[in-house]
Order: C-alpha cells, then structure tokens, then sequence
C-alpha cells in the first residue's frame, strides 16, 4: 500500500514542502530510507520501531519503502520521525483516517511514544498554510509557536497514541489559539527592567544613543574601564521603537530555526539584544556549519549586537562583519546550496581607549606611549571602523554626579521622541525597501538629505581638516539627518552637521596624542 504525508524541510529561514512517501511491499523485510536523509533521519528507524513497540503498534514484517521527495533535496533534523511514523501505520492499515491529505506533521518521537519539540516550527506552519493545508500537528511545546500563523490550525499533542485517535476520529482536539502574552513580553517600557533613570550622568552618551536609535545607526563607545560603557549598551533596547509585526515575525523565524525559542514562547516582541564573547568563532558571530544555523548577527536580527572590548575580538572574527554591516543579510554558500540569513541589526561596540584603559581618564594617568595607543587602536581595520557611524567618548562620572539627587530622564521619555523620528522616517521611505536613515545609500542622500550652501561648505572644511574618508562623508549626512528627524526639521540645518562631526571621534588626527 502506498501513503503520502506532508512534512516539510528548513532553507535559512524559509520553508521547503517535503512528502513522506511510504510504500510497503513484498520482496525483503525491512525499513529503507531514501531520499538524502541525513544521519539524524537514518537514526529515526531506531526510534520509531522503539515508540510503536511502547504504543502497542508495530513494524511489518515486509519491506517498507520511505522516500522523503524531492530526492535531491537533503534532509536535515529529526522533525521527520512523526510524519514517517504516521506514514507507516497508514501504509500497513494500523491507522484509517481521511485527515492525511490536509494536514502537515512535524515532530520528533521519543522511545515511549511521546513527542519532542523540534526547531522551525514557524517557517513550516506558515509554509502549509501558503500550500493550503487546513492543519499541522506538532508537539504540544511547539503548539504556541505555530499559533502565530493565522488561518491554519496548529495542534500540538503529547504522544503517538493521542495523535493516532485524533486521526481516528476517536477523539477530539482543539488548535492553540495565539495569545500575545505568550510572546517575549509587553511592547511597551514597562517590560524592561533596566532603565536610562538609572544612569547618572553621561548626557553626552544618552544623547549620541538617542540619535542611533532614532535612525539605526551603528555606535563605537571608547571609555575607560568603569566608565558604564557596558551599563548604556544594555539599556540600548529600552529606547529602540517597538517591533511591527512583520520584524517580529522575521525575528521569532530566525530564533524558531536556531532552536531559541524555548517552550512557552509565541511570538517574540521585543528586540533581540545578543552581547557574544569575545572568543567567539568566526561561525559562531556570521552563521553557518556543516548544517548551517543563524549566527549571532543574524540573531540580532531587528535589534542590537554587542561587542564589549571589541579590540579583543580576533581580527578575522571582526572583519566578517564588514559584509553584513553593509548588505543587512549574510549569504552562506556551499558546494549544492546556499542559504540567505537577515542581518539587520544596530552594532554597539564598546573598547578601552588603550591598552592600559586610561587615556584621557580626568584622574588617572595614562602610561602608554602614543605608539602604543595607536598600535591598539589599529586592531580595528578602517573599513570597518569606517562602517560605524558615531564614535563616542565615555568620560567617567564625577563623584558629584554619581551623588546627585537630579531627576535622569526615563527610557520611556526618550522612546517617545525616536518613535516619532522613525515615523518621519517611515513617512519619508514609504514604498522603498528601507526603514531609517543608517539604510540610505548615496544616491538616496542626495534626494532625502540634501545640504544647503553653508552645510556642505561646513563638512567640506571637516572633511579636509579631519582627513575623512568617502564613506564617513555619507555617514555624517545620515546622522545630521537623523538629528534633524528629532527635531522634527524638513532641512538639515548647520548645527545638526556641526553635531554629527563631534560623533566622529576616532577620526581625529589628534587621537592618541
């Protein structure tokens, strides 16, 4: 007897439609998986002759025939062990139901019959409803996760045997229901539990934050140590504007196929913060593997990357972010296939401003050389460094402002003001594929941000006495025009370009010595 069930496969962080073909025929005994399964599919004999065994089902003793089409499609995961079990008992007449043609299974089976959660759970339910199906069975654990997809049920269920019933029409069942509390959180500030209030001081950093959140542009904060680098890059979030639904889909995807969604989250709300360490690989920050995953840029996909001390990052590991930073996607390609991962995140970086981290302390000494410092400064390639649009100074707090009772502004407050400077944006972008200021390319400079006389004569002047390169140009019209955004201007004005150029620290001549 021949049986088709619908299942499908993960590339990047889409999905791919896959049919169980299961037939069962004379001539040998046996189980014979086919079709590019990977070693993870070619285990799945062992676990689900093991879960028939304890749910009083068994294998025939004839030759079963498993092909998992298209054929040259590999195969990757143990998501398949349930649409194979399911494909089994139909094929052997352990299972009548006339549920199979409409429906999609996913799930990996334990040894006693009960189901495992499984990764790219939100790919694949949104995959079957584009395909038309009208259900997709899933692991009870992944049942949250698939409910974000509208218009097609996703039933979790707890094991083989309550499946098989269901299937049967001998028992009921009832699709999960996606409630937005069973996301990450609210979208508001109240779900943040750090706060700018509870900086004190550092006006100068809040603001430069400010403006990089209002326009996603990338941030490098030199300081010394203790200076709260590390302490504003976390409350970086907290005044980011609120996910829309589609970065938050595209978001909870990327983390549904890496495995990070956890059991009891729906959709993920707030924007990612990933800080890795600073030994991370090269595969670990960009993606890939023998079986590619998302790496941590594209986990901080719609948020903010981290990098603490990022001099201490190998200088390979940091030059793979050149691409990314530019492109907001990271293509990995092998010798059959390649798979594409979003990357468009908000880069934060933190770093001493020298080896001993004291230079420019207000109280302590400094006993590096000029050589020295520029020898560390140089860990970072100028590409890169070309490619992060502010570079901020951290100067510690005074004892007096540590101790001051004055009132800090809330996150709250100064998330007001960079949702309305992304919906001037929006407004601006509106039918382009772009979103904020740090997306524009040069070409779009010139229609969205144009210099007066007096603006362009100001950074020409910056330009030469700064020995600035190409790239830092435009970077400094996207800051002044997302500082204009905040002040609600329709034309950048001189003081906005006089703002951006003190965002460019690092480019100084005069840094280090």
């Amino acid at each position: 007897m021949f049986v088709k069930v619908n299942t499908g496969a993960i590339a990047g962080i889409e999905a791919m439609a896959v049919s169980v073909e299961v037939n069962v025929a004379g001539g040998g005994i046996g189980l014979f998986l086919v079709g590019l399964p990977d070693n993870t599919i070619k285990e799945s004999e062992q676990r689900i002759h093991a879960a028939f065994e304890n749910s009083g089902y068994k294998l025939s003793a004839r030759k079963i025939v498993v092909n998992l089409a298209p054929a040259d499609l590999r195969k990757e995961g143990s998501l398949y062990d349930l649409p194979i079990a399911i494909g089994i008992l139909a094929a052997t007449e352990q299972l009548t139901t006339d549920m199979l043609d409409d429906s999609m299974f996913i799930g990996e089976l334990s040894l006693d019959g009960t189901l495992r959660s499984v990764r790219g759970v939100l790919p694949l339910v949104a995959m079957a409803r584009e395909m038309g199906l009208k259900r997709v069975f899933m692991p009870r654990d992944n049942s949250s996760e698939g409910a974000v997809v509208e218009g097609i049920e996703s039933i979790g269920v707890g094991s083989l045997i309550e499946l098989v019933e269901i299937l049967a029409h001998r028992r009921d069942y009832e699709a999960t229901t996606f409630n937005p509390a069973d996301g990450a959180g609210a979208t508001d500030e109240s779900s943040f539990v750090e706060d700018f209030a509870d900086v004190k001081g550092q006006d100068y950093v809040k603001r430069a934050l400010e403006i990089a959140a209002a326009g996603g542009h990338n941030v490098i904060m030199v300081g010394a140590p203790g200076s709260g680098k590390t302490m504003l890059a976390r409350r970086m979030p907290t005044i980011m504007p609120p996910m829309t639904l589609e970065e938050a889909l595209e978001t909870t995807k990327i983390h549904s196929v890496a495995g990070k969604m956890g059991t009891t989250r729906g959709l993920l709300t707030e924007r990612p913060f990933r800080a890795p360490h600073h030994l991370t690989s090269q595969v670990a920050l960009i993606g890939g593997g023998q079986s590619p995953q998302p790496g941590e840029v594209s986990l901080a996909n719609n948020g903010v990357l981290f990098l603490d001390e990022m001099p201490e990052f190998g200088r390979s590991v940091l030059e793979v972010l050149r691409q990314p930073l530019e492109d907001r996607h990271i293509t990995i390609s092998r010798a059959k296939y390649s798979v594409d991962y979003p990357a468009n995140f908000t880069l934060i970086a933190s770093m001493n401003p020298c080896p001993c981290g004291y230079y420019n302390h207000p109280t302590k000494e400094c006993s590096c050389s000029a050589a020295a410092v520029h020898r560390y400064m140089a860990h970072i390639s100028g590409p890169l460094m070309d490619r992060i649009d502010m570079h901020i100074e951290v100067v510690p707090v005074s004892i007096g402002e540590m101790s001051s009772s004055k009132r800090a502004e809330t996150s709250a407050e100064i998330r007001k003001r960079v949702v309305a400077a992304r919906d001037i944006q929006r407004r601006r972008f509106e039918g382009l594929d772009i979103h904020c200021n740090a997306m524009m390319n040069s070409a779009m400079l010139r229609s969205f941000a144009p210099l007066s006389r007096t603006c362009a004569e100001q950074l020409e002047a910056a330009m030469t006495r700064l020995n600035l390169s190409a790239r830092a140009y435009d970077r400094i019209i996207k800051v002044a025009r997302t500082i204009a955004d905040l002040e609600a201007k329709s034309d950048i004005e001189p003081h906005h370009i006089f703002e951006a150029i003190n965002y460019r620290t690092l480019d100084r001549d005069n840094w280090g010595r």
